[in-house]
Parts: C-alpha cells; structure tokens; sequence
C-alpha cells in the first residue's frame, strides 16, 4: 500500500482518520485558550506551560495502571467514551471564576482518560491497515494533525485576541463532542483484540515485558525523550512571544506537516538506510533550536520553529520499527506505551522548560533543551548503531505472551 488512493479505499479508515483529525483540532483551540487564560490570571510562564502540556504528564499514571484496557475495550465505544469525556472536561474548564488548582485536577482527569485513547485507536488503525500500509496510514494521521494545528491554532489565536480564552475553550468542547458521535456512528462495532480482565498488575507485566528487551527499550527512548525535549522547547512560545504563540504554533505545524508528507510517501527502503534518516531527522528536530541563543526576533525563530519540525517525521520511522517488533495481540498496549510516554515526556519537559524559564528566560530554557535533545539522539546513535538494526528481525513472540 503506496498510494492515498488505495489507503481511503479501506474501510473504516475515513472514519478514523476524521476522528483523529477533530481531536487534534479541539485540543490545540482549547489548550492555547487555556495556556492563554492561565498566563494572563497567574503571569506564570510555569504554569502557562504546564496548562498546555499538563494532561500528558498524567499519561505517566495512566501507562502505569490502566493501559492494559487498550486491548480489552470494544473501540468503538472506548473512543466515543473518551470524546464524550474530553468535551465535559474542557466545557468545565471554561466556567469562569474556576480556582487555577481545579484547572489541574480536571486536566490530571484529561491526562488518566487520555492514556488509554492512543492504544485503541492506533490498535484499531492496525487492525484496519495491512502492516504494509501502515507507515502510509499513520503519516497520513500526522499529517491530519498537523493540518488541524495549524488550523487550531490559527483559529484558537484568533478566538484568544477577538472573543476570550473561554471562547476557544468551548469551542474545543464543541469539536470534542463531534468527535464522540462521530466515533459512534462511523465505525463498526468490533470485539476486543484481547481477553481478560484489564488490570494494574496486567497493565504492570506487559509493561516489563515490552521494556525489557534492548532493541525495543531503545526505539521506545527514541520516541519519547529527543523529541519530548522539544516539545517542551514549544512549550515556551506563550511566554516568549504573548501576542504571536498562535503563530509559532502554526509553523510547527507546518513543519511536521512537511516532514510527515516526505517520509510516508519517499522514505527509503530498507532498515539500515531508514535508520539513518531516523537520525538525521531528530538531529534537524533540535539544532535550529540552538538559535534561541541569541534571542532572535520574530522572523528568525519562525524560520528555526518551521525548519526544526519537519524532523517531527523520524517518530513515523521509530513507530514502524516498533510495530516489528510486538506480536499483533499486543500492538494496541505497546503503542498506548509509546503514545502515553510520548505524551508523559512532553509534559516532563514542558513543566522543565517553564521552571528553567522562571530561574533564565525562555530564549534560554528553549537553548538548553534543544542541546540536551541532540545530545540523547547522539548516545543513542552509540549505544543502538545504525548497523545494529539492519541484520534479522529480532522475533518478539520470544519474550511476549499472547493475548489471553
């Protein structure tokens, strides 16, 4: 499967593909209206942050206790809950005279819900997909996401400076909703991939198990922590630009749209050769944030935010690695662990970037987490070696039980 085309001819995938696509855009308004209001209630660049990242450090938890659900639930339903349940929140979250304390605890509720969303959904887009089609069928995902960021964010920019901040939020809400009765009414009703009870000690052995192998420990590093540190670099636009973090946004956006575009459609073939573009782009996603140095003006760190997340696009390789690399019964856990530490990094390194930033400045904080990127993408470039990828795949069935 080579050709958009063949990848919307398959069934269900339109669906899928348009619910990702909404859920991206309600979060994207909704977080920068919220970021928004934080900022402006508390001046905090901390806590500004940690608004718009916050839910995913509660992915942490969620990994740790309730990820062996992702396998166990009818999708369906699990996905048309999760909507429902993201639109109550962010609808509450627009109630004026809400204490800043209760923005976090319903945003900690987010993060808990939020961890079980990515498992199901990139499981059903598994089972959905030929396993040939499926780098096709996440960048096009990505993507969607960046399309709606751009857009979301444009938009959220524009309902900050013309209506409020509690505007976009419930607009967000809005989005969130459509997003559930789109789930409900446009896929089919499926079975659970696995059987059994979802559990914490569950969620906690298959967790150990898909840590425990090195090829797999270190793609799981790849996808989480060079490019979480980024993301906390992103974190920082509200402070270091108030009046055009909408904009900056939106580049980024653009940049992993760009990104996204090229590897899914002409990525090279062969696990040696993808490797090294793997690397090549994760070194692209920290470098141009070196610049911030200097503390250029807004022109220039436009050029940097847009050039640096076209390497956004190595997680697309990282991702079909990974995918060799579980058994089919536990595709759904093993990407709901990478979706929810991806997302438990980004609010790690949000949180991180907003407390340098209180102690230096952003242009700072943004310097030193870029630098700390491209140094963790070179010890694993160390301790991985492209070579090390390119001789047989390792057969995961070895270590990883069936789903009972």
């Amino acid at each position: 499967m080579r050709t958009y085309p063949e990848l919307f001819r398959t069934p269900e995938f339109t669906p899928v593909f348009l619910l990702a696509a909404l859920q991206v855009a309600a979060q994207t308004v909704a977080g920068l209206g919220l970021a928004t209001l934080v900022f402006r209630s508390t001046g905090s660049a901390f806590l500004s942050a940690l608004a718009l990242f916050g839910p995913a450090l509660a992915q942490m938890l969620g990994a740790a206790t309730l990820l062996s659900a992702a396998d166990r639930l009818p999708p369906r339903g699990a996905l048309a809950g999760i909507a429902l349940v993201f639109a109550l929140c962010t609808a509450a979250q627009a109630v004026p005279g809400l204490p800043v304390g209760a923005v976090f605890l319903i945003l900690l509720a987010q993060g808990l819900v939020g961890s079980v969303g990515g498992g199901v959904r990139y499981g059903l887009l598994g089972e959905i997909l030929p396993r040939e089609g499926h780098l096709l069928g996440r960048s096009v995902l990505n993507m969607a996401a960046g399309v709606c960021q751009i857009g979301g964010f444009a938009t959220g920019g524009v309902l900050v400076a013309t209506v409020s901040p509690r505007g976009a939020l419930l607009i967000g809400a809005a989005l969130h909703l459509v997003a559930a009765v789109l789930a409900r009414c446009g896929l089919s009703p499926r079975v659970p991939r696995a059987t059994g009870r979802a559990s914490v000690a569950e969620t906690w052995r298959t967790n150990a198990l898909l840590w425990s192998d090195r090829v797999r420990r270190g793609v799981y590093i790849a996808l989480w922590v060079p490019n979480g540190l980024i993301v906390g670099c992103e974190s920082l636009f509200v402070p270091y630009a108030p009046e055009r973090a909408g904009l900056l946004f939106a580049c980024a956006a653009l940049g992993m749209l760009a990104g996204d575009t090229v590897v899914g459609r002409f990525a090279p073939r062969g696990r040696s050769r993808r490797r090294r573009l793997a690397v090549a782009l994760q070194a692209l996603l920290a470098a141009p944030y070196l610049l911030f140095a200097l503390r250029p003006g807004l022109p220039i760190a436009i050029v940097a935010v847009t050039v640096s997340a076209v390497g956004y696009g190595a997680s697309l390789l990282h991702q079909e690695r990974l995918m060799e690399l579980v058994p089919d019964g536990l595709s759904g856990h093993a990407l709901g662990l990478h979706t929810s530490g991806m997302l438990a990094l980004q609010g790690l390194s949000a949180a991180l970037a907003g407390a340098v930033a209180q102690l230096t400045s952003p242009a700072t904080a943004m310097t030193l987490l870029a630098a700390a990127s491209l140094a963790v993408t070179a010890g694993l470039v160390v301790t991985q070696g492209p070579s090390r990828s390119s001789g047989p795949r390792p057969s995961p069935r070895r270590d990883l039980p069936r789903a009972a």
